[in-house]
């Protein structure tokens, strides 16, 4: 029994060594309500529920849409349910695009026959013919190759086949290295006289499922079907072009409707002391359609949500407002949160932190910080001095960006705050027919939603 009480006294003397050897006193206030939080998100937040809804109730909701409306109506009741001190919906005008009946995409070639490929139509693209398009498919690497080919393409079917780079461990940074064949390859290609574009998926591992994605057409230039090919698919159509000449069928039914009313979800707990200082914290409600939208961005939503839902449940009065927004047409126009910033500009509101959750529900890693160069000289400062209060939780801090929704923050000279997760096996998910529900891990959901949770609460307490 002497040896275990001394054993005990040894490990808390220990312990009490490091945390002032480390400047700090061990289990301070701070660090005491941040731990509660986790414990809190892990035992008694409604988020997984919301999402499981969300995802098998609505589903895909792509702006413009009937389940994007469902969604409106749902997340609302969700936050008015919570006892927050305000929740209202902001209209904005959003874009209406709809994908139409499914796609039917082929390679044809003399060897290989006739091969049909999964696809799917680009976000924003128009529908084919009735007859469909085809024509020789050209293999390219870049954006640049069209370039060089110029009216080599005439007549033909522009395929897109450059890899988002494995090399790279941050995975977003792979994805923005490729992601312009999507964006701006149909029209690049369209200037030359190319008939269709097909677009190797952004993805980093080989499988059957195509991720569709919004494409951006250039004024004055002819607007042609555009679709996504599964990687598996793209890996087995360059095979085949290497081997001989590959004839390329596209088949699609979208279309752009015109504009729609739709609404932004917004609810906030106001400060206490400085009610005029707002901290932001948002995901977009809006999903592409072929999938449920669970990784994106519903657990963006949802921990949003749950960060309100938090405060409640930890009896927390902030010094600052806390609001949640939850942005429709983050996907395919940026509408929601357009409307968001010009309506707060014209209230003359001042956000001192805007953070967006947008990259998955999976394990928090950390947050990324950006804004106007003074704003993140001296905010970054001061986050960096709690990373002794996330460092137990794995969290880190770093400069870089931040997120679409709140980019239009920054003429308020806001810092600017990415909720980052391991972002690994986001892009298995990304835009796809299999971001479901079954996708998303509960612990790591609930996990994200304290981290955001604790960073809010520290910029509450301390402001920047």
């Amino acid at each position: 029994m002497k040896r275990i009480k001394k054993t005990a006294l040894s490990a808390f003397f220990l312990t009490l060594i490091f945390f002032v050897a480390q400047g700090q006193k061990p289990m301070d206030a701070d660090s005491v309500f941040i731990r509660s939080l986790h414990e809190k998100a892990l035992t008694q937040l409604s988020s997984y529920n919301w999402l499981t809804d969300i995802c098998t109730k609505i589903g895909g909701r792509l702006s413009g849409s009937p389940q994007a409306a469902k969604a409106v109506d749902f997340t609302k009741k969700i936050m008015d349910s919570l006892g927050l001190d305000a929740v209202w919906l902001q209209p904005c005008m959003v874009p209406h695009w709809v994908r139409g009946e499914k796609e039917v995409v082929e390679m044809t070639g003399s060897q290989s026959g006739k091969t049909p490929l999964h696809a799917l139509a680009l976000g924003n693209s128009v529908g084919s013919p009735a007859a469909g398009v085809s024509g020789e498919i050209v293999e390219v690497k870049s954006l640049d190759e069209v370039d060089r080919l110029g009216e080599k393409v005439r007549g033909k079917i522009v395929f897109y086949n450059r890899p988002m780079d494995p090399t790279k461990l941050e995975t977003f940074q792979a994805y923005g290295g490729a992601v312009d064949q999507r964006g701006s390859g149909p029209s690049r290609a369209a200037k030359y006289g190319a008939v269709g574009v097909m677009v190797r998926s952004m993805n980093l591992r080989l499988d059957d499922f195509p991720h569709t994605g919004a494409l951006n057409y250039k004024k004055d230039v002819p607007q042609i079907p555009a679709v996504a090919i599964s990687t598996n698919d793209a890996e087995k159509l360059s095979a085949a072009l290497k081997k001989e000449t590959v004839q390329g069928y596209i088949k699609t039914n979208a279309q752009m409707l015109p504009d729609a009313p739709s609404f932004n979800v917004i609810g906030e707990i106001r400060g206490s002391e400085h009610p005029e200082e707002i901290i932001v914290v948002g995901g977009h409600l809006d999903s592409w359609d072929p999938g449920q939208g669970a990784q994106d961005d519903g657990a963006g939503c949802v921990q949003s949500m749950g960060v309100l839902q938090l405060m409640k449940l930890s009896g927390y009065r902030p010094k600052r407002t806390i609001r949640c927004v939850l942005f429709m047409n983050e996907e395919n126009g940026s509408a929601g949160a357009d409307a968001y910033a010009a309506a707060s500009n014209l209230k003359k509101e001042k956000h001192i932190a805007a953070v967006e959750s947008d990259a998955g529900g999976f394990t928090p890693r950390g947050f990324s910080f950006d804004g106007e160069p003074d704003v993140l000289r001296t905010g970054f400062a001061k986050v960096g001095k709690w990373s002794g209060l996330m460092e137990p939780y794995g969290l880190r801090f770093k400069k870089g960006g931040s997120g679409a929704d709140i980019g239009p923050l920054r003429s308020q000279q806001p810092l600017l705050i990415g909720f980052e997760p391991d972002s690994q096996r986001y892009f298995d998910y990304h835009h796809t027919a299999i971001d479901t529900i079954d996708a998303v891990n509960k612990r790591e959901l609930e996990l994200g939603t304290a981290a955001i949770a604790s960073l809010v609460y520290l910029i509450d307490k301390y402001g920047l």
